[in-house]
């Protein structure tokens, strides 16, 4: 396995590993105490940063303080681009993963200050930093790093007797070369894992201003299933839990070697 780190012209983006809800914002929500928790644990993507950043190399780590339940920041800002929103999980959720009221109606101020607060900041930040790697080094990787549950969860609108992969890489046609799918398709092959293209989510992510219109900016989306790291009843890391991580860390590592 290769040991050089991560490269200074990556991005590790890591969206949804944070369980903190602000008290100031608490009071939105309609759930108790324990269901919050509950809805928490569902929800969050568990130790991705310690899967994917630990250590993060000369990679650039762009991580989100919050957790989505407040704002979402892998969602379009404008609910009528966001495809989600129809089902009440635009970048404010309205909804649990279950399809349950999640939160009181808010003003539009409340609204404009979460996104402000939370939202916009993280995407300057994002921006910021993938900028700084292309007038640096002429290039970027954005890595989004995920977890996914290894049974689907409803607001997912999938089947969840369906057996799902244990890696699932995520590609934009515009930010993600076939090379630079086929090579993370690969690399996390190697350890026996089923891995799975665009299922069971799909798309990479890169800041809005080079969205469609960059190509230097290159995206992949790697989701871990969380049965191979987590233990489903405490939430916690597995006996598992080191190997895969150094796994994927090593992984990813390689699969940048290989199309670089």
């Amino acid at each position: 396995m290769n040991q050089l780190g991560y490269p200074p012209w990556v991005i590790l983006h890591i969206p949804h590993d944070s369980s903190v809800i602000p008290s100031e914002v608490r009071s939105q929500f309609l759930l108790s105490d324990a269901e919050l928790k509950l809805e928490l644990q569902r929800m969050t993507d568990h130790f991705t940063h310690a899967l994917f950043a630990e250590p993060h190399g000369n990679a650039t780590v762009v991580r989100a303080p919050v957790s989505r339940l407040v704002v979402d920041v892998e969602r379009f800002p404008d609910d009528a681009a966001e495809p989600m929103a129809a089902r009440g999980m635009g970048a404010i959720y309205e909804v649990t993963s279950q399809l349950a009221p999640l939160r009181r109606n808010l003003s539009s101020m409340e609204r404009e200050r979460l996104m402000l607060t939370w939202y916009h900041s993280h995407h300057n930040r994002l921006e910021a930093a993938v900028s700084n790697a292309v007038e640096m080094y002429g290039r970027c990787l954005v890595i989004d790093c995920h977890s996914f549950p290894g049974i689907a969860l409803p607001y997912e609108n999938a089947d969840s007797v369906v057996e799902r992969p244990d890696i699932c890489i995520g590609s934009d046609p515009y930010h993600t070369s076939l090379k630079l799918e086929q090579a993370f398709v690969e690399a996390f092959s190697c350890d026996g894992w089923r891995v799975a293209v665009n299922d069971p989510f799909a798309g990479a992510l890169v800041p809005a201003s080079r969205y469609r219109v960059d190509s230097r900016v290159a995206a992949v989306m790697v989701e871990i299933n969380r049965d191979l790291y987590l233990d489903s009843k405490n939430f916690e890391p597995n006996s598992d839990f080191d190997r895969v991580a150094a796994a994927i860390k090593n992984y990813s590592i390689n699969a940048l070697g290989q199309c670089s």
